[in-house]
């Protein structure tokens, strides 16, 4: 939720910020308008009830001296009968600027390149393992014999795309023998890395209320991606930023905790609506995936520090992998809706000779707090609110993909990243298994 505040005192400046984010200067217009009469009817009505508490004075003092107070009662009555309904009025304005105010996106910070969509975004950095050139899959034109992810997991026996469909529906799959000990390796070994860099893992419920849905930004305006129980103010989280962030809500955070690191392994769950007919195959745009979360909360003047070393984090898995990526900074129209400022780490892949994203590292600064108030207490003991950051540390199942496709042989064969042998008892090749 944006400051309305500042808002009020920088319209020219907020109105260009946001039409950086796609927002037109109507809608701001709309808001201040609101915002207005909404503070002037609070000022009409604590005007009010003073002239019914001088009234009131009136009539006491009238029948106190046994004076008829008839007129005295009348102009109270009709006070009363305004204030009423001027209280209404602002119960009105109050749900009209929350509403409103609720679909604004976060403002961009100042050195986030400005664009309209993904065109702008800008590369920071690009890693490759060393030797990487040498491997066929680095090659412009890759071999006949370099198969895209699901082919590779398919012809393996590992991943099992037609009954996950026969059973749950299309984007559903199966992780069978072999394939399901790769993805447990994958996640096991991110955690334990994270771990080591500070985080204190947590298990998380995967259903959540509105509020936290509303907290983190998903809520209202993403509402149709979400899978939401029936009847219930409960929805599956579509990542385990949700529960994380969410946990110090209304909460105050002592100063000298900060900043504080959460990391956790959760499914998540996305129904994809804006996504219709994009990566319908493998393992890039499932219903249901696992993802390693990591989520910071902070004051404010560390947030950006925090920002690029959570980027560095996720860096850390793929560079551990072997696995090939660039960095890049989101444009202000390619950004997410809570995002300040948001870098995104993406792998590459070989048989599409591209990178894809798998993982997106962003700091809200106090956009995610001011709607769940949480705040600390600042040198001088004024509350302040904490910046929050989150990233994918990473998406697992992406990762998986990655590596059937980068480590994947002229035989069909899948040589497993040394640092995740040990997570599968010391082999080191996925190797074609039958399956009933």
């Amino acid at each position: 939720m944006l400051d309305i505040k500042y808002l009020r005192k920088n319209v020219l400046e907020a109105e260009q910020r946001l039409q950086n984010r796609g927002v037109s200067p109507d809608k701001l217009t709309e808001l201040l308008t609101l915002d207005k009469e909404r503070r002037d009817t609070i000022q009409s009505v604590e005007n009010l009830k003073a002239d019914r508490n001088a009234a009131s004075d009136k009539i006491a003092y009238a029948k106190r001296n046994k004076e008829d107070a008839s007129d005295a009662i009348a102009a109270m009555q009709k006070v009363s009968a305004k204030i009423k309904a001027l209280d209404l009025r602002q119960t009105e304005l109050d749900d009209q600027v929350q509403n409103l105010a609720a679909h604004f996106p976060n403002l961009a910070a100042p050195d986030v390149p400005v664009g309209t969509d993904e065109a702008a975004n800008v590369e920071q950095r690009v890693w490759e393992p060393e030797n990487y050139q040498s491997r066929p899959h680095a090659l412009l034109e890759s071999p006949e014999w370099l198969k895209a992810h699901y082919d590779v997991g398919e012809a393996l026996g590992i991943l099992d795309f037609e009954r996950g469909a026969k059973v749950s529906g299309a984007r559903f799959l199966y992780y069978v023998g072999d394939g399901a000990r790769l993805e447990r390796a994958v996640y096991n070994f991110m955690l334990d890395e994270h771990r080591k860099e500070g985080y204190t893992e947590m298990i998380t419920p995967i259903v959540v209320n509105d509020s936290a849905m509303f907290g983190t930004g998903q809520y209202p305006k993403f509402q149709e991606d979400a899978y939401r129980v029936e009847g219930l103010d409960q929805t599956y989280i579509p990542t385990a930023e949700v529960p994380l962030t969410n946990y110090y809500s209304g909460e105050t955070i002592p100063s000298d905790q900060l900043p504080i690191k959460f990391t956790a392994l959760s499914p998540s769950f996305r129904k994809e609506a804006g996504a219709a007919g994009k990566d319908t195959r493998g393992l890039i745009r499932l219903h249901q995936f696992n993802k390693v979360e990591m989520v910071k909360f902070t004051k404010p003047e560390q947030s950006y520090k925090e920002l690029e070393s959570m980027t560095n984090n996720a860096e850390n898995i793929l560079q551990k992998l072997g696995l090939p990526y660039h960095v890049i900074m989101l444009s202000t129209g390619d950004m997410g809706f809570s995002a300040a400022k948001t870098y995104d780490v993406e792998v590459w892949m070989p048989q599409q000779n591209l990178y894809r994203e798998i993982s997106s590292v962003s700091n809200t600064e106090d956009f995610q707090a001011r709607r769940m108030h949480i705040t600390y207490r600042d040198d001088n003991n004024k509350l302040q609110l904490v910046h929050t950051l989150n990233g994918s540390g990473l998406a697992v199942g992406r990762t998986v993909a990655a590596i059937l496709e980068n480590y994947q042989n002229e035989d069909g064969s899948v040589t497993i990243p040394e640092v995740l042998q040990p997570y599968m008892g010391g082999q080191e090749k996925l190797v074609a298994t039958p399956h009933y």
